[in-house]
């Protein structure tokens, strides 16, 4: 199917299926109940899920298969976003030319930082990538205020020209009129299912992302820099020249980054320079290593993750633990919420932490390894609980 191998073709359709089914599948406690604060079947976060899975998938091309640590990716995300902006600022409300800017900007970006970092290796590359980061950053924040607006960020006025803009359009993103932000919801006795239209396009684009990336990690290209990342020396012995390689794996990278800018601009049109922060480049760094590095799908289910706790167990303050222990006497409730306290409500950054923690030491290879043992663990006691059977059957004399 589309070029891909039996097992590479599954993988897709169950990314398919769990991405299209998210808004069940996120929604698994009733609207009114206490546990509903685990819930994250809302439209913005479901979005922000498939925009950071595009956003690790293309970090994966490059630390992934390449081994190149970058801790400035997120200077290719901000482009993006204020390509996007500009483009709904001169021309319409239509996201189509936005995107289309923003990869291609933060693809020329991303050719230029690259010809000149990929010049080092190892934490020399990783510092350079960095230093070009926090400089577009102090660019975009104080120096380029004609272009990003400094501190407020960028935004569409109605003083702005856009050219292709009419009055039957809407004045928020649209696709062709169809609104970003609309969404139905649909009522199922105690449950709630919110179905947006800008989650479901940006769904789509991942999913399509995602086909790319597999078909990069299985030719000849990714073969060429699993090769730069297992034995670099080893392979410029062998004639063949690795830079061209490594610049291309970061152009596409930067490119995914762009897109992934180009696309959160698409659902809510505003640029700020605290996207190019270096903060933004490590959260990247930590999505794909929690996931998986060098997996598929690990950096999509480290994007999930990070997102995950950054707006759920953040939003989890006093009044809702006193909500949960409410039954229990005033004393023991008054316990309990002390020891639970600091790890959830701004202290979330802690119970992230203690998780990374977790997984970096006891699942070096991150999620996709921890669901790779349990999978083995259960082929291994099926395997074991057939064997008596197997064993009783004796050949007929």
């Amino acid at each position: 199917m589309l070029g891909l191998e039996k097992k590479d073709t599954s993988l897709l359709i169950i990314v398919a299926i769990l991405t299209m089914c998210a808004p069940f599948i996120l929604n698994p406690f009733p609207a009114d109940s206490a546990m509903a604060q685990f819930n994250a079947g809302y439209p913005d976060l479901m979005q922000r899920f498939v925009i950071f899975g595009i956003f690790a998938i293309g970090f994966n091309i490059l630390f992934g298969l390449t081994g190149y640590l970058s801790f400035g990716h997120a200077a290719f995300l901000g482009i993006g976003s204020y390509s996007a902006v500009w483009m709904f600022k001169l021309l319409g409300y239509n996201i189509l030319p936005g995107i289309f800017l923003s990869v291609i900007t933060s693809g020329l970006f991303a050719l230029l930082i690259g010809y000149i970092s990929l010049r080092r290796s190892g934490i020399y590359f990783s510092i350079l990538t960095l230093a070009f980061a926090q400089m577009s950053f102090a660019l975009a924040y104080s120096v380029l205020t004609p272009l990003t607006n400094g501190e407020t960020g960028l935004q569409v006025y109605n003083s702005d020209p856009q050219y292709f803009h009419s009055d039957a359009m809407p004045n928020i993103p649209h696709l062709f009129g169809q609104e970003m932000q609309s969404t139905y919801t649909l009522d199922a006795g105690a449950w709630s299912f919110d179905f947006n239209t800008g989650y479901y396009l940006c769904a789509l684009i991942m999913l399509g992302m995602f086909y790319i990336a597999i078909r990069i990690f299985r030719s000849p290209f990714g073969l060429m820099l699993k090769a730069i990342k297992t034995n670099q020396t080893r392979l410029n012995y062998t004639g063949l020249n690795p830079r061209p390689y490594t610049l291309a794996a970061f152009v596409i990278s930067g490119m995914y980054a762009g897109l992934a800018g180009g696309l959160m601009a698409s659902m809510d049109p505003l640029a700020g320079a605290e996207r190019m922060q270096w903060t933004a480049s490590g959260e990247v760094v930590l999505m794909t290593i929690l996931g998986g590095a060098g997996t598929l799908i690990g950096p999509v289910l480290g994007a999930g993750f990070i997102k995950y706790f950054e707006n759920i167990f953040s939003k989890i303050n006093d009044t809702v633990l006193h909500q949960w222990f409410a039954f229990l006497p005033d004393g023991i409730e008054d316990f309990l919420i002390a020891i639970v306290h600091p790890f959830v409500g701004k202290g979330w950054h802690l119970t992230l932490g203690l998780m990374f923690m977790a997984i970096v030491i006891f699942l070096p290879g991150g999620l996709v390894e921890g669901g790779q043992k349990i999978a083995s663990k259960f082929r291994g006691k099926k395997a074991k609980d057939d064997a008596p059977a197997a064993s009783d059957t004796t050949p007929a004399e």
